[in-house]
């Protein structure tokens, strides 16, 4: 589950982003790259409850993890600029089936279940973490978790056996905190300190941190210009229609 990025390299002044910790020049190109793909036609493919109903693989694909109520659903529709393709609620839990979007047919968004609410019955809280075990640990095509941290609270303990488990699959994941319109600025760089300390103590952790509100629209750039290193050539997008028409219907 390699990391590949665009080939190309820029002769443009680097672009200072503050929505990164540590921060860091983002070249101009790939925020432009981020924003091309992430304008393309998203639509939803499958929803699946249990590890036999999930779709072939087809994409590569992106997975948004975290705890219930951390703001998934509306990442994932700030990133591709729709206000409902996934669906939010101020109820957590709601998510209760591994959802899968195609963007440009060049890239599968897969918006998981929400974990640590507690008040869901046992025998659900059960069901979507086989569900999403098998998911993580099974899926070739899966490039990379971005590992949602809501940035008021940083990592808490129901987290940490979500750490621990990409370490053992070696998966690559991004932590994302969410919704860093809410805390002050000294309160926020000290949360993405602490984070990043712990990260420093996982080896499949990505050693960065996108600092995103859905809300305001903070970090949305910056976390498209990082997704979009995973896409599909755009030449390839005829091949992979090809191929959804084939094998529609089917499910793994």
């Amino acid at each position: 589950m390699g990391d590949h990025a665009p080939g190309r390299r820029c002769l443009s002044k680097p672009v200072p982003i503050a929505d990164l910790f540590p921060p860091r020049d983002i070249e101009p190109d790939l925020i432009e790259a981020g924003r091309l793909l992430f304008a393309q036609d998203c639509r939803f493919i499958a929803g699946a409850a249990e590890a036999d109903a999930l779709p072939d693989e087809r994409l590569p694909e992106i997975a948004f993890l975290g705890r219930s109520n951390v703001g998934k659903s509306s990442l994932v529709n700030a990133l591709t600029g729709r206000r409902t393709l996934a669906r939010t609620s101020n109820t957590p839990g709601r998510t209760r089936q591994i959802n899968f979007f195609a963007l440009g047919d060049r890239l599968m968004l897969v918006d998981l279940p929400g974990y640590g609410y507690a008040e869901a019955s046992k025998s659900a809280v059960q069901a979507w973490t086989r569900t999403v075990q098998h998911y993580l640990r099974a899926r070739n095509s899966l490039r990379r978790v971005c590992l949602l941290i809501d940035s008021r609270h940083g990592l808490k303990e129901p987290d940490r056996p979500i750490l621990r488990l990409c370490d053992s699959a070696g998966l690559s994941y991004q932590v994302v905190l969410t919704k860093t319109d809410k805390p002050g600025a000294t309160e926020l760089a000290t949360t993405a300190g602490s984070v990043l300390g712990e990260l420093a103590k996982h080896g499949a952790a990505h050693p960065e941190i996108h600092l995103t509100s859905a809300e305001k629209g903070p970090g949305i750039a910056a976390l498209r210009a990082a997704l979009a290193a995973f896409a599909l050539p755009s030449e390839s997008r005829s091949d992979v229609a090809a191929g959804a028409v084939a094998t529609s219907g089917r499910a793994r």
